[in-house]
């Protein structure tokens, strides 16, 4: 395994302190819990903002990817839009990016994401990602909730990873904030690595990419919020894949990646969330992947191009 090269954690920690130290600017609270944990509020009782979301997502990423705001004057009804870019994908998204890891205690529950990821290793998804950390004396989680974690959450965390309560650090946001928002739709390439994993397609074939979706207004209410979020990768994300191999194995890729692929494409995710009856994981897992991909074969020169923006579907989604 690759030993602590890429410091997903002394980046993301990097850009902790630079929140902390201009916290004003950033519209957060800094606080320290019972446990002598950081917490950082950016969203919930603090205001945030688009700012802050955007650190988020790069603290998510483990300080391995590059994340900005965009404005595009053709898209009418959308223009903001938020980018993403790795060099080194499978590590940023997969390896500390992806909220993967359930956190829960009583009534209280948030899925964690972040580099404190790569220290617990409590995913089966780590069995296949050739990266570790030994040397980190400090972690971060990214939270989507609207309250700090609770004493047992801390705890767990900090048995989990080997590190003592002080030296975590818990950034939550709920989903119906600005930050909370920017940093959900900020997975775009996210997304496109889980689902290419789930295709399985080698993870150590994909050598870079970058995705954009474009930025709803936040709702109040938790479901359209999370709905507006979600709808605005499926039906408005667009990710491409840089890939090495054969030409074919990256058309293939390209045929399967979009969401148009799914079963349950074709609703606002609010709508089929309810289908389901609030279980989310009933829904169908490959509808979580970007409305439109374009992959490069960079060893043959060749590059595929599938799905389709789906301004129906953000019409009656985003508004």
């Amino acid at each position: 395994m690759m030993n602590g090269k890429a410091s997903l954690n002394r980046n993301a920690q990097r850009i902790v302190d630079q929140i902390v130290a201009d916290g004003e600017r950033f519209g957060i609270t800094y606080t320290r819990g019972p446990l002598g944990e950081h917490l950082i509020d950016a969203g919930a009782a603090s205001l945030g903002g688009l700012e802050v979301g955007l650190r988020m997502t790069e603290i998510c990423m483990g300080g391995l990817g590059t994340v900005s705001l965009t404005l595009d004057r053709n898209n009418e009804k959308w223009p903001l839009s938020v980018t993403v870019h790795s060099s080194q994908p499978v590590i940023a998204c997969l390896g500390s990016q992806y909220a993967g890891w359930r956190l829960s205690h009583e009534k209280y529950f948030a899925m964690g994401s972040g580099p404190a990821r790569v220290l617990a290793r409590v995913e089966p998804l780590f069995e296949e990602i050739a990266y570790s950390e030994t040397d980190a004396s400090t972690s971060i989680l990214v939270l989507e909730a609207d309250k700090p974690p609770p004493p047992a959450v801390v705890e767990k965390v900090a048995v989990a990873t080997g590190l003592p309560a002080g030296a975590l650090t818990f950034i939550y946001a709920p989903t119906q904030s600005l930050a909370g928002s920017v940093q959900i739709i900020g997975r775009s390439l996210e997304v496109a690595l889980h689902k290419a994993h789930s295709l399985h397609f080698p993870l150590d074939a994909i050598v870079d990419g970058a995705g954009c979706a474009p930025v709803p207004a936040p709702h109040p209410d938790f479901l359209q919020a999370m709905g507006r979020t979600n709808d605005a990768i499926i039906y408005g994300g667009l990710v491409q894949l840089f890939v090495r191999g054969s030409a074919a194995a990256a058309r293939e890729l390209a045929d399967q990646l979009p969401s148009n692929r799914s079963r349950d494409y074709g609703q606002p995710f609010a709508e089929i969330f309810k289908k389901f009856n609030g279980d989310f994981y009933a829904i169908d897992p490959h509808l979580f992947s970007p409305a439109e991909v374009i992959v490069t074969a960079v060893e043959t020169g060749d590059t595929f191009r599938a799905g389709e923006w789906n301004g129906e579907m953000l019409e009656q989604s985003l508004g």
